[in-house]
């Protein structure tokens, strides 16, 4: 039992305290607007780190390999958002609120240290995937905030006002800019556990400031049981298929086994730490509570399964070098 423990995901582990305190002491008054100030300073810290971490040279010579980089970028913010239009049969059976999480996490950009992580396991393009993981969520910072406008709130219910693009510049890009600029000095600094400590930490906050105010609002008695149980369900059909789709199209195209794999494990994910964020961001004081339930369920299994994938890949790969 201790040694399973032990190989639980620290975020995971974090969100679910997060949870389970919102849900016994939820911050509330007062306090809930300093904890959200609080809040944005975390956001804008992590985003600051991301900056210092990431190479600009390297960001610029992995640019190179447009095609990639272009693959994975049409498969995060096209297909996946039109996957979720067309998911909208579901409110027959979920309620709005669920779908709108459901829509939201197709809108969000890719994940960077898993899908790195899971490239390197896999044997996979793991420079490939650096950039253009980090190129998503750059990306993500403009065009999730738009789709969001054009799709959520096209479909009535949700009302993004404009100035959220200066909110996001302001909180997210501006830090990551001044990240880059003082990454000489502290490149090796966000290099270590910082960025993840933060990275967590920040993750957390946006988790128990959500959870406390569907707590007060009275949000969570809305939510049964048994929609918990779809989203699970629904998460693991979601990757097993984009999983396959994304290897299928990377083959069909031409790429070759290893930028595959980047493609496959960039293309499917979608990211908690940067998602999170943005919601804070872009609904401001709407009640995000339901709307990143989805999101959060998604995370963890995505998790699971590309960790499956992944090392079956590394395994395949380690019993075909050995034949040679």
């Amino acid at each position: 039992m201790l040694a399973r423990l032990k190989r639980l995901d620290p975020l995971i582990v974090l969100i679910v305290l997060a949870v389970i305190i919102a849900i016994i002491i939820p911050v509330r008054g007062v306090a809930a607007e300093w904890f959200d100030i609080a809040v944005k300073i975390a956001i804008a810290v992590l985003f600051f780190l991301y900056g210092a971490r990431l190479s600009t040279q390297e960001a610029l010579n992995g640019l190179k390999h447009w095609r990639l980089h272009v693959t994975i970028l049409l498969i995060t913010f096209v297909i996946f958002p039109l996957i979720g239009i067309g998911l909208e049969p579901l409110t027959f059976f979920i309620s709005d609120d669920i779908y709108k999480g459901i829509l939201f996490l197709t809108l969000v950009p890719s994940t960077v240290q898993s899908s790195v992580a899971f490239t390197s396991i896999a044997k996979g393009n793991v420079a490939g995937a650096i950039v253009a993981a980090s190129l998503s969520n750059l990306v993500g910072v403009f065009i999730t905030p738009l789709l969001v406008m054009l799709i959520m709130s096209a479909g009535g219910g949700v009302h993004v006002d404009p100035k959220v693009f200066l909110d996001i510049a302001v909180q997210l890009l501006l830090p990551f800019i001044l990240g880059q600029l003082c990454r000489r000095w502290v490149k090796n600094f966000a290099a270590k556990k910082a960025t993840k400590i933060v990275d967590r930490g920040s993750i957390a906050m946006v988790v128990y400031s959500a959870f406390s105010a569907g707590v007060v609002g009275g949000v969570w008695s809305t939510v049964q049981p048994w929609e918990v149980l779809f989203l699970i369900v629904f998460a693991a059909v979601m990757v097993s298929a984009m999983l396959w789709f994304t290897m299928f199209v990377a083959t069909r195209i031409g790429f070759n086994r290893a930028d595959s794999i980047a493609i496959q494990f960039c293309g499917t994910k979608k990211s908690l730490a940067t998602g999170l964020p943005m919601a804070a961001v872009i609904f401001g004081g709407a009640n995000i509570g339901l709307l990143i339930l989805p999101l959060m369920i998604f995370h963890q299994v995505q998790l699971m399964i590309c960790a499956w994938l992944a090392a079956r890949y590394g395994k395949d790969a380690q019993e075909q070098k050995a034949q040679v």
